[in-house]
């Protein structure tokens, strides 16, 4: 006597075979990339108390409608926060545009959004730089890291979040 389980299970093979000979079985698909995308990148990755390392922080478009508003948060990491000699800032920001450099509207850890200038249509990014200013008296041997989350709204009146993002490492060495 035959198994009622192994007669479904042939009946089961039988089908996808015949949907994978036919083309009709469901194909591998890329995923969609997310809706706006963070990124960081450092000129250096170590410095020396006194030093400045350059944050760049890139926002890219990746929808097919334009980024309305930004609202970016920047934080340092709770290993930074446990190393009170570490003594840092940010002193200096600005926006990359196609004619050269521009002062962003404000600096510090909170709303960098702004800073991101004007629309950014599909497909396009804005970079914003922070420049993080090790004080002389600072502490060494440690490292100086970020997160950060965002925000976005988009055209079509969609939005995206994300995060948290981490900033690479800064390593202040003793000179």
């Amino acid at each position: 006597m035959r198994s009622p389980l192994m007669r479904r299970l042939g009946l089961s093979a039988v089908l996808a075979l015949l949907l994978a000979v036919f083309g009709l079985a469901p194909g591998a698909s890329a995923a969609n990339p997310v809706p706006a995308e963070l990124t960081f990148a450092t000129d250096s990755a170590s410095t020396t108390p006194g030093g400045t390392v350059n944050l760049s922080m890139t926002i890219t478009n990746n929808k097919t409608y334009d980024v309305w508003f930004v609202y970016q948060t920047i934080e340092p990491t709770w290993l930074t926060t446990q190393r009170p000699d570490l003594k840092y800032g940010f002193t200096g920001c600005s926006l990359a545009t196609a004619t050269g450099s521009t002062p962003c509207s404000g600096t510090g850890p909170a709303d960098l959004g702004t800073n991101y200038g004007a629309t950014i249509p599909p497909g396009q990014s804005r970079t914003v730089t922070l420049t993080l200013q090790v004080a002389a008296d600072s502490g060494c041997n440690g490292n100086i890291g970020f997160y950060s989350y965002f925000y976005a709204e988009f055209s079509d009146s969609t939005n995206a979040s994300g995060g948290p993002v981490y900033t690479p490492e800064t390593r202040v060495l003793c000179a």
